[in-house]
């Protein structure tokens, strides 16, 4: 049982992991996806997309590279979120309270993505992308919580 929490929360802070060091490098992402997406000729609204995020993102950049530091403090919020992870990795019984914490961030992740992405002008689409990152995040995270629960305190 120990086990198979260990690895969700494995899961969980790979993901955060992962998420974070994607967020440093958004400018050559972008034109690495766009350029590929334009090339392959398929979802074409996502490639056209995907090179309006590109071109905002270059000429953002080039006229304030200050705002890429925004990016790069959600990379760290992301590892730090990750590190909270290590107690219940270590010992999920005694820190449910992260669990716990992990859950309803994802699911704030949904109403954030809808509402925010609405105001930010994100195609209806790219925020039920978002909202999966919620729903998905949050089946490891109740997973390792009811397993927890049956551990010895």
């Amino acid at each position: 049982m120990l086990t198979r929490i260990r690895v969700l929360i494995g899961i969980v802070i790979l993901g955060l992991v992962a998420s974070g060091i994607s967020a440093l490098p958004l400018q050559v992402e972008s034109g690495f996806l766009s350029e590929w997406l334009q090339r392959s000729g398929s979802f074409p609204d996502l490639a056209a997309f995907m090179t309006q995020i590109h071109d905002g993102l270059r000429t953002t950049y080039a006229a304030y590279p200050f705002l890429a530091y925004g990016t790069d403090w959600l990379a760290f919020g992301h590892f730090v979120i990750a590190i909270f992870f290590i107690g219940p990795l270590i010992d999920p019984r005694r820190n449910l309270w992260v669990i716990d914490a992990g859950i309803i961030a994802c699911v704030l992740v949904i109403p954030t993505a809808l509402i925010c992405g609405g105001l930010r002008q994100l195609p209806f689409w790219w925020r039920l992308v978002d909202c999966a990152f919620g729903a998905l995040g949050v089946i490891p995270l109740w997973l390792a919580r009811r397993w927890a629960l049956q551990l010895p305190r």
